[in-house]
């Protein structure tokens, strides 16, 4: 912890020359090229395998980079977050990232892993992979490989965004595109799946 208080003591001092400029622009507002959603897990850096500078991408972190379906009367804080986004910045990209050795997508794969941790297993269950909310999410037809399982997974988080009627609206009109990707942490590879396809590629 306290190289990151160093680093945030100093960081004023780093920039007040080369890129002072930048930073002074960055207060007048934001206009990011994409909303990208991806896991809390502290080895992926959205910046850092896709050279994001500050302003180039709105984050929305959540553990397992679950997208919960949309509700009309839900109080939720990734709902908000993709309003905001698509409402207010315009945004015209939304990528949704998963990534190898995912603690979530374990636990989807292996309900065991999260038994004494309730509130992680409640937030599992909306992952899309069961019946309903309230009951356990359906392990069978998930499949062994975690590779393939967080990629499916990923595809099913882009299908519960399309489920948000701004979302859909802005689909429909062509002025919104969703990218799936999948971010291996020992190689630092990216996989994407092509539009209307169910196959990761490398970029």
């Amino acid at each position: 912890m306290q190289s990151l208080i160093e680093h945030a003591r100093t960081f004023p001092a780093k920039i007040a020359d080369q890129q002072q400029e930048e930073f002074a622009r960055l207060a007048r507002g934001q206009q990011p090229q994409a909303l990208f959603i991806s896991c809390s897990d502290s080895r992926v850096i959205p910046s850092m395998f896709t050279g994001a500078r500050p302003g180039d991408i709105f984050e929305l972190r959540t553990a397992g980079n679950i997208v919960p379906r949309y509700r009309a009367q839900a109080a939720c804080g990734v709902a908000g977050t993709l309003e905001f986004a698509v409402q207010a910045l315009q945004i015209s990209d939304i990528v949704v990232c998963g990534h190898s050795h995912c603690g979530a997508v374990q636990g989807l794969m292996r309900e065991q892993v999260v038994q004494h941790m309730p509130l992680v297993r409640r937030w599992l269950s909306w992952a899309g992979h069961h019946a309903h909310s309230d009951e356990p999410w359906q392990t069978q037809g998930l499949g062994e490989d975690p590779a393939e399982v967080t990629q499916r997974h990923v595809l099913t988080q882009l299908d519960h965004l399309r489920s948000y009627p701004c979302i859909a609206r802005r689909l429909s009109s062509g002025r919104l595109r969703l990218h799936a990707w999948y971010y291996t942490v020992e190689t630092g590879e990216v996989l994407a799946c092509a539009p209307g396809s169910r196959a990761f590629n490398p970029l």
